[in-house]
C-alpha cells in the first residue's frame, strides 16, 4: 500500500502497519521466548524494511505485553508495576525470591522515578486500556509491504519535528477544533498500539504521539517520534493530502529540508 502522507511529508522511514492475524509472516523477526526484548526495536526493524511478530510467548518484556494488546502482563510483575515506576520495592528485594531477580534487574530496588509515589503509578496503570489481541499474532510490517487481504488495526509514522508538525495539522483538517491530537505518558509500546486501539473505539479517534518513554528512546534516532493512528484515521487523512496544505509552497519550503 503505498501512502500519499508518506510522500507528503517526505518520511525517513516507511509507516507501519500493526496487524492481527492467526498465521505466523514466513522469516519474520522474533523474540525468542522467555528472553528479554523491546518492542520498540522492532518497530525500528519494520520502519526499515522487516517484518516482526509477536505472541504471548514472545512480547520481549512485561510491559511489552500489555503495550501489544496480550492482556494486563504488569500483574505479573516482580514487586508490583507500582513500585517499578516510582521508588522501587526494597522490601520485596530483600526476599528470598527478590534477591534471585534483583540481580539481573536493579530498577526493582530503587524504581525508575517515573512517577512520584505508588499511588500515583497504580494509578496510572490501573487506567490503561488493556486489550486482549483476538488472534494469535500481533506483526508489524512496512506499510508498503501490506497484502491486499491484510486490514491494520492501527498505522505508526517515526516522524521528525516538522513532519510531526505536518501530521499534527492533517490530523486536525477536516475535523472541528483543534485537539485531534494526544500525548499521553506511558510506554513506548503503548503509545504504539493499545493507547491507538483504544482511540479506534471513539466516534472521533484522536493521533497518538508517542515514543517519549525515555526507556525507549535509546532504540530509535535522536530527533524521531512516533505518531500512530487507527487505520480509520489513516484512512481519512490519507484522503485529504491532495486538497490540503501539503501541497502548497509553506510547508513545501519545509518539507525539503527534511
Amino acid at each position: 500500500m503505498t501512502s500519499k502522507i508518506a510522500a507528503a511529508v517526505n518520511l525517513r522511514y516507511s509507516p507501519v502497519a500493526i496487524i492481527f492475524a492467526a498465521e505466523k509472516p514466513a522469516e519474520a523477526l522474533q523474540f525468542k521466548e522467555g528472553r528479554w526484548g523491546c518492542v520498540v526495536s522492532m518497530l525500528n526493524a519494520a520502519a526499515k524494511g522487516r517484518t516482526a511478530v509477536f505472541d504471548r510467548k514472545t512480547f520481549g518484556c512485561i510491559g511489552g505485553g500489555a503495550g501489544l494488546g496480550f492482556g494486563n502482563t504488569y500483574i505479573g510483575m516482580p514487586g508490583g508495576i507500582e513500585y517499578f515506576l516510582s521508588s522501587g520495592n526494597r522490601e520485596f528485594c530483600e526476599s528470598e525470591l527478590g534477591k534471585n531477580i534483583v540481580k539481573n534487574w536493579p530498577a526493582l530496588s530503587h524504581g525508575e522515578a517515573y512517577k512520584k509515589t505508588p499511588e500515583f503509578a497504580k494509578s496510572f496503570a490501573d487506567a490503561l486500556p488493556y486489550y486482549d489481541v483476538p488472534t494469535e499474532y500481533v506483526i508489524f510490517k512496512p506499510l508498503e509491504n501490506l497484502l491486499p487481504e491484510e486490514k491494520p488495526e492501527v498505522v505508526v509514522f517515526l516522524t521528525t519535528p516538522d513532519q510531526l508538525s505536518a501530521l499534527t495539522v492533517l490530523a486536525n483538517y477536516a475535523r472541528h477544533g483543534g485537539d485531534n491530537v494526544i500525548i499521553p505518558w506511558g510506554a513506548g509500546c503503548h503509545s504504539l498500539c493499545i493507547l491507538p486501539l483504544h482511540e479506534g473505539k471513539s466516534a472521533k479517534p484522536k493521533a497518538v504521539v508517542g515514543l517519549i518513554d525515555v526507556s525507549a528512546r535509546k532504540q530509535v534516532d535522536k530527533d524521531i517520534l512516533s505518531f500512530s493512528v487507527p487505520y480509520t484515521m489513516y484512512l481519512e487523512m490519507e484522503g485529504n493530502v491532495e486538497e490540503s496544505f501539503l501541497t502548497r509552497d509553506e510547508w513545501l519550503k519545509i518539507r525539503d529540508r527534511n
